[in-house]
């Protein structure tokens, strides 16, 4: 048999295969698609070292390049398996029956597997292997009238898939969300105060001290964004309460609502990294809720779940002191929270990295202990309590840009959220610190910007930056990974400048 025609089998029956899986997910879960399912394990599975690796190279893309990686190794195994068939079908057979369990398998090891959710890997492994079989057995034509048929039944599959693939997706975008955020009006008793003037430099090269919504980082372990609907969301406070509680969207919005200007900051942030950003996050207070929920002695830990399966764990003493601003945030800067960041409803809590305290797509909160529960990233070694530490960062002049010499203003960014910037400190080529003026602060759970006017001789040059917290600790110097808890260092640009830039 040719080659040709066993390789076309061999990806037309994984199409197949992998469309009729995510047909029936969407008519089940969603997240029971054994492409998306693989995907996921793939990412639970991943070494610390290669995640943190596609962070750096690709940001917020990571999981596209994911996904388009695992399509191409998909499409190679379609193509081994018509190469190694040529002779029978039971090598691809075989190949199309792993496939198929390893697609069982993930969907098995989701954390939202319910029973009806093995009915798109089931269906995906029959179709597969079904598919495979029965074009085999039509790929050695005698006539030309039996390669017509040959012929027409792989269009015919390959027609299939393509519907299939259009279905569940149309499927999956039935659950309206958008319609469910336009229909919501957010009004809180207490707003944030206005941003002052002077809170930015951004005129001299530091962010906008406000992020537009869709500027703010993103990062989480989600190959799709959930779709929860506000009205059939639900949050469950169990566990080491006095009162269990179950809570609806309204049931939130008939909370006093509050909103705060919180500056959040993810541990994968490298030194000199983009992934922080600032917001006016609407919500109801955290600390409140736990109050009424009643915590019992010796609950440390609060344990939230994802919609998605996703845990963490955020220290109870952290949500619970005086001012936390902890929250369980519905708004963005003005507006219900954007799908990709939470909606309807995600946990705030300012002074602490994002995966030990910004659950989004919230939907369950349990009161235990460190001692008994290990969250998502607890799990793989990652820190359990994760403060923020203190940093700052040279947003001008740019890695390797060419400026004039002379007189030239740097600026930058320093955070220690919860804590507060007190000073920022600059130098060039190692030469003496230089004090650097600091923006108007905001409050303490936000950035501060800094600008410094250096006088710069023609010539490479490297600057360097440190800010000092307002307990007076001086940010370190001393190199760490983000992970488990957070990089450190001084962040260093190395630029040229020159007289006629």
């Amino acid at each position: 048999m040719k080659a040709t025609r066993t390789v076309l089998i061999g990806l037309v029956s994984v199409a197949a295969a992998l469309a009729a899986g995510h047909l029936v997910a969407a008519l089940v879960n969603p997240l029971a698609s054994p492409f998306l399912a693989v995907g996921n394990t793939a990412i639970d599975l991943t070494p610390h070292p290669v995640k943190d690796f596609a962070v750096r190279t690709f940001g917020e893309n990571d999981k596209v390049v994911l996904l388009a990686g695992m399509a191409v190794v998909v499409a190679g195994l379609g193509v081994v398996a018509g190469l190694v068939s040529r002779r029978g079908p039971w090598p691809g057979t075989l190949i199309a029956l792993l496939l198929g369990l390893l697609g069982v398998g993930a969907v098995l090891a989701r954390p939202t597997t319910t029973p009806l959710a093995v009915l798109a890997p089931v269906t995906s492994l029959v179709v597969g292997v079904v598919a495979f079989r029965r074009l085999h057995s039509r790929a050695a034509p005698q006539d030309m009238a039996e390669r017509r048929r040959f012929l027409l039944s792989t269009a015919a599959v390959a027609a299939g898939a393509g519907l299939a693939v259009t279905a569940g997706q149309l499927l999956t975008a039935r659950v309206d969300v958008e319609s469910s955020r336009r229909g919501i009006r957010l009004r809180p008793q207490e707003n944030a105060p206005e941003i002052p003037f002077g809170a930015d430099f951004s005129r001299e090269g530091t962010p906008a001290f406000l992020t537009p919504n869709q500027d703010f980082y993103r990062v989480d372990t989600a190959l799709t964004v959930p779709r929860l609907r506000a009205e059939d969301w639900r949050l469950r406070v169990h566990g080491m309460v006095d009162n269990e509680m179950v809570l609806t969207y309204d049931d939130l919005l008939r909370r006093p609502l509050v909103e705060r200007t919180i500056t959040l900051v993810c541990v994968s942030n490298e030194v000199g990294g983009p992934y922080i950003s600032t917001s006016n996050f609407i919500g109801v207070s955290l600390p409140d809720l736990l109050r009424e929920a009643g915590v019992r002695p010796g609950a440390d830990q609060l344990a939230t779940r994802s919609a998605d399966g996703w845990t963490c764990g955020t220290p109870v003493a952290t949500i619970m002191a005086p001012g936390s601003n902890a929250m369980l945030a519905v708004g963005m800067n003005g507006e219900p929270l954007p799908v990709e960041h939470g909606f309807p409803v995600r946990m705030v809590v300012p002074g602490l990295y994002g995966f030990v305290s910004a659950t989004k797509w919230l939907v369950d909160a349990e009161l235990t202990t460190f001692g008994a529960f290990d969250p998502y990233w607890a799990q793989r070694g990652w820190g359990k309590k994760a403060p923020v530490k203190t940093m700052s960062r040279v947003d001008r002049p740019k890695p390797f840009e060419k400026v004039r010499a002379g007189r030239f203003v740097a600026a930058g960014v320093a955070w220690a959220q919860h804590t507060g910037i007190d000073r920022v400190e600059v130098r060039v080529d190692g030469g003496p610190w230089q004090q650097a003026t600091i923006s108007t602060e905001v409050n303490v759970d936000t950035w501060r910007m800094w600008r410094v006017e250096l006088d710069l001789a023609p010539g490479g040059r490297t600057i360097e930056c440190r800010a000092t917290d307002r307990t007076g600790h001086v940010q370190t110097n001393d190199r760490a990974n983000p992970i488990p808890d957070g990089a450190t260092g001084w962040h260093s640009i190395a630029f040229t400048a020159v007289t006629n830039p």
